[in-house]
């Protein structure tokens, strides 16, 4: 692992690394596992020798770049609710959720790797989603304009379910259609 966790990073070390980061989910999802990791530098603007020194080796550059995602996208769901109505909160959310399983989807060979050289790079990414939609989901619910009746457990096997089958870039227009149709799934019933 980098030295990350040892001590904080400096500012601009902490662009490079997120530059890389964003091009390898991006590099990746195009690529699959063979993807080369000069291509992810040039396109991250930086320099090989700052890739191998944030991630000594493939597995654990894919394994960052998918948590990094996964962790963009829940740290969204409150900056999303500060900023709009919880409605507008969650179907935004879910919109992002498309995003982050398609970058996913693109990337899975690459995932598989890491899997197989021993890494989950899955631990805890279903309790954080979870976590998520809970928070959402009850923002809603307190603000009269979600049903109650269903649990984030259900939103997710349902977000997931449109990312499995509309998750392609070309599938997007279906994909945002499905999501609205979730969403009135999930409203309240209005007279």
């Amino acid at each position: 692992m980098s030295g990350e966790s040892e001590r904080p990073l400096r500012a601009d070390a902490r662009r490079n690394r997120d530059k890389i980061l964003t091009a390898a989910v991006r590099v990746f999802a195009e690529e699959g596992l063979n993807a080369h990791l000069e291509r992810i530098a040039k396109e991250a603007g930086v320099g090989t020798g700052t890739l191998y020194r944030n991630f000594p080796t493939r597995e654990l550059l894919i394994e960052a770049a998918y948590r990094n995602e996964l962790a963009r996208l829940c740290e969204a769901a409150p900056d999303l609710l500060a900023a709009l109505p919880p409605q507008e909160a969650l179907r935004a959310w879910m919109g992002r959720f498309i995003d982050y399983a398609s970058a996913k989807l693109g990337m899975a060979e690459a995932l598989r790797a890491v899997v197989e050289s021993g890494v989950n790079p899955y631990a805890q990414s279903r309790e954080m989603l979870l976590s998520t939609l809970k928070l959402l989901l009850d923002a809603g619910v307190a603000a009269g304009v979600i049903r109650s009746d269903l649990g984030p457990d259900d939103l997710y096997a349902a977000l997931a379910g449109v990312a499995l089958s509309t998750g392609r870039p070309e599938q997007r227009k279906q994909a945002e259609r499905l999501l609205d149709l979730t969403m009135d799934g999930l409203t309240t019933i209005r007279p």
